[in-house]
């Protein structure tokens, strides 16, 4: 099944969207789902202990990393009116009407390691200047914005309003990926609160800036930006959203990959992952006595600014090596969690993260919530217990169709 070609707009939206917070959890089969926000991925000591103590005496007794690095709570009571009260005196929801558009990537190794520019507090700033504006409380709960330091990590998950650094001081806005006008970093909360704004006189049934045909062109028009050579696409590779490669010539990597980082200061940083993006209520306890705050990453990793203790986190069963296949391994919540998956495919996944040696995605159903962006392989659970594995380019294309039977552990593992 070939993607759908940027070009061509969607079908217009004909329901409201559901996507779930703190205050308005999803209805799953687990029982209630709530999404935490965490702009910029910031998630400080107390934050984590009281996430650790919602989910064990309320939920599954996990916090579950989302693709967009956030935290999500599973089977949580539905009929408990206090379960989520203490996320709420956490400050974990400063704000009831804006709380499910507070989607903000930022690269999380900016200022402690590579870039262009140091955006560390940007996403909190820009999270407060949501908050404060009425008009972007309609914005649908999937509307994304990122704040990228110019290595390309968070501007290629495909965020629909995007502040990518060129120098340490100026940088690009894009709008769907496309590069629409200059803007100084001390003026990114503003541009990207301003162009936020202007989205929903573009469409009034869409929910991404991908789905608005022109949007673009026509936010640089709402905003008078000066005006750019435009592509007739969002281009997919981050690397070719600026003309001039030697704009990533001092960054040291895109997305942090697991294990040890050295710091700009010399000292050392830890990005380690936990087995399927899970943390069981001690994992949390455990990472906020490391670490006075860490950092979820969109790509299911935490980041430890400090460096924490390896050998700790290790014996945790957080992958801490590079070459762990923990690493390599993701899936979507599948059953009993998920009243339309096929199958039980966490623990598929898990048999999965003992031996794989590619990106790979396992899948209950069609929809393939969860999928991360770039080059993988999809395992989609079939009807008849199988799985279709289908590898997704880094342009988002499907091809390689192959029918395999369920992930097996290896011999001799438990």
């Amino acid at each position: 099944m070939a993607a759908v070609p940027p070009s061509v707009a969607p079908p217009p939206r004909l329901r409201a969207d559901a996507c779930p917070g703190v205050l308005a959890p999803h209805d799953a089969a687990d029982g209630a789902l709530a999404r935490i926000r965490l702009p910029g991925g910031v998630l400080t000591a107390a934050a984590a202990r009281a996430v650790a103590d919602c989910a064990a005496r309320h939920g599954d007794g996990a916090a579950h990393l989302t693709s967009r690095g956030n935290l999500q709570l599973r089977g949580l009571r539905r009929d408990d009116p206090d379960a989520l009260s203490v996320l709420v005196t956490a400050g974990l929801v400063p704000s009831r009407t804006h709380e499910r558009i507070r989607n903000v990537l930022a690269s999380p190794l900016s200022g402690i390691a590579g870039g262009l520019a140091d955006v560390r507090g940007v996403a909190a700033r820009l999270d407060t200047a949501i908050c404060a504006c009425p008009a972007l409380a309609g914005l649908s709960g999937r509307f994304l914005f990122a704040i990228d330091d110019g290595r390309g990590d968070v501007a290629a998950e495909a965020p629909d309003l995007c502040w990518r650094a060129r120098t340490a001081t100026t940088g690009t806005l894009l709008v769907a990926g496309t590069p629409v006008g200059a803007v100084a970093l001390a003026d990114a909360v503003d541009v990207l609160v301003s162009a936020a704004e202007a989205f929903p006189a573009l469409s009034s049934s869409q929910w991404r800036a991908s789905e608005v045909p022109d949007a673009a062109a026509r936010v640089a028009a709402a905003l008078a930006l000066p005006a750019l050579a435009l592509p007739t696409r969002a281009l997919p590779d981050a690397h070719e959203r600026h003309s001039d490669a030697t704009e990533l010539r001092d960054c040291a990597v895109r997305s942090p990959g697991v294990g040890g980082v050295l710091r700009d200061d010399g000292g050392r940083a830890l990005v380690v992952a936990p087995v399927l993006g899970e943390l069981a209520a001690a994992d949390l306890r455990l990472l906020a006595r490391l670490s006075p705050q860490v950092l979820v990453t969109p790509w299911r990793t935490i980041v430890l600014p400090s460096g924490g203790d390896p050998e700790a986190l290790a014996a945790a069963g957080f992958a801490v090596d590079a070459d762990s296949p923990v690493t390599l391994v993701s899936a979507c919540a599948g059953s009993p969690g998920c009243a339309k998956s096929l199958a039980d495919v966490r623990s598929h996944a898990r048999a999965l993260t003992l031996s794989a040696g590619e990106r790979t995605h396992v899948v209950g159903c069609g929809r393939r919530c969860g999928a991360p962006h770039g080059a993988h392989a999809e395992l989609v659970a079939q009807v008849d217990g199988t799985y279709a594995t289908e590898v997704v380019s880094g342009d988002g294309r499907y091809g390689d169709h192959r029918r395999s039977q369920a992930p097996q552990a290896p011999e001799g593992t438990a």
